[in-house]
């Protein structure tokens, strides 16, 4: 796939996500959750789908619940490569991304199976993720990433 071919698929996708965005926000809007905690969900999972998953190639949203991409956001990318990573954020991204689904599955469009996969990997993954973000945030900690 040429650059030109990639932007566009891009576009197209980012399309789409502003329709889910659109439709979390209703949600979030309607469960009574405070204005600014919404805004926060709504920019931690749009960073996600539009940022991380659009990365390396143009993955639409449904890719985001596979272990992989979880694994990879939350577990490697936000700890190494966005500066306001901390246990706590980490936490956040979680809760936000998981109620991301948890819309999309109320709305049909990801299948049940899908959002177990999103829970599963956040449980069975957060203190590992915790526990390098805590490692990699320390500067006499080992870095957890640095393998040679």
């Amino acid at each position: 796939m040429n650059y030109e071919d990639y932007e566009q698929k891009c576009n197209e996708i980012r399309m789409r996500n502003e329709i889910y965005l659109e439709e979390l926000q209703k949600d979030l809007l309607n469960s009574g959750l405070k204005e600014k905690t919404i805004r926060r969900h709504i920019r931690n999972v749009d960073f996600y789908i539009n940022t991380y998953l659009l990365m390396e190639e143009p993955l639409e949203m449904i890719s985001g619940t596979e272990d992989f991409y979880m694994d990879g956001f939350l577990g490697n990318f936000f700890i190494r490569k966005c500066m306001w990573s901390t246990p706590s954020t980490i936490k956040s991204n979680a809760v936000s991304i998981k109620k991301f689904y948890k819309s999309m599955l109320n709305r049909g469009y990801i299948d049940k199976s899908d959002y177990d996969e999103v829970t599963d990997t956040i449980m069975f993954n957060m203190d590992s993720w915790l526990e390098d973000c805590e490692s990699f945030n320390d500067p006499y900690s080992p870095n957890p990433f640095y393998f040679f």
